[in-house]
């Protein structure tokens, strides 16, 4: 069985865990050591099964626990050159990953026993960022997190894959009406911020395909979003394109605790369980 669940998502910590009964990974580590080991056994999963850490950019909200787990637990760090080079003069993270560094290329698979993983550069204002193409198994995941603006690849990379795990970080309406200053919400809006629910939904129309079996929708605004809009807006998306219930699931992934099922705002085929398990 693949297994895919948030333990945490948004701006207050990021972390995201994919894995099999053989062992899993981490994308992002945003949330503490402590917390994040918790929300694992929550899940009956030992820290120690973690093999290693994919980090997606180096913004703080994704990289906060990453030092520290890494030196705790003897961890790899998987990140591109430029990335590892941040990191190495962030206060989360220096001094602390010494012999946990592993540099990827964008664009290049990197293997690690029998999971395949591929970054590729997607727009945001951190120092690199990178989406992430994950074979494990039979199962091909693209995971997004942080963009402002939808590229050709990274439809290119979603239309490869059975789950697709994407941003929705705000509702247009919500965010120009509320309490941001102008600056704020120019940065977020101007293409190498975030994605609105408007901007995702239209990906999704681009992306479908007959084998995608699952959309998770991460990242969320606490303030200028809500699960029920960011999940009506892709939701109609499918509808537009002939998409059948049943067919693919839609989750909205929670922010600040782990994706347990009862509190999603709902689902596309109709389930409520948040973890995702593929049999092979």
């Amino acid at each position: 069985m693949v297994k895919f669940f948030s333990l945490s998502s948004g701006s207050n910590g990021n972390c995201y865990y994919i894995g099999n009964g053989k062992g899993g990974f981490l994308i992002d580590a945003g949330i503490g050591p402590r917390t994040v080991k918790k929300r694992l056994m929550e899940h009956g999963i030992d820290i120690d099964d973690i093999s290693f850490v994919l980090v997606s950019h180096d913004h703080i909200d994704h990289i906060k626990g990453l030092g520290i787990l890494a030196e705790k637990y003897s961890k790899p760090v998987y990140a591109t050159a430029v990335l590892h080079a941040s990191l190495d003069n962030h206060p989360c993270t220096r001094c602390r990953l010494k012999g946990s560094v592993r540099k990827t290329v964008a664009g290049e698979a990197s293997v690690y026993e029998d999971i395949k993983f591929t970054p590729f550069i997607v727009p945001h204002d951190a120092t690199e960022t990178v989406g992430y193409h994950i074979e494990i198994e039979d199962k091909r995941f693209t995971f997004l997190t942080d963009l402002g603006e939808v590229t050709d690849e990274v439809i290119e990379y979603c239309r490869k894959s059975d789950v697709v795990i994407f941003e929705s970080n705000y509702d247009i309406d919500m965010l120009l009406t509320g309490s941001y200053t102008p600056e704020l919400k120019a940065r977020i809006m101007q293409g190498n911020g975030h994605l609105s629910n408007e901007q995702t939904a239209s990906a999704i129309k681009r992306f479908w395909h007959s084998g995608l079996r699952n959309i998770f929708l991460c990242h969320l605004s606490e303030n200028n979003n809500t699960r029920e809009l960011a999940y009506e807006c892709s939701s109609e998306a499918l509808k537009s394109n002939g998409v059948e219930k049943g067919t693919v699931a839609l989750r909205c992934v929670p922010r600040q605790y782990p994706s347990f099922g009862s509190r999603f705002a709902g689902t596309w085929s109709g389930k409520r369980d948040s973890i995702v398990e593929m049999s092979a």
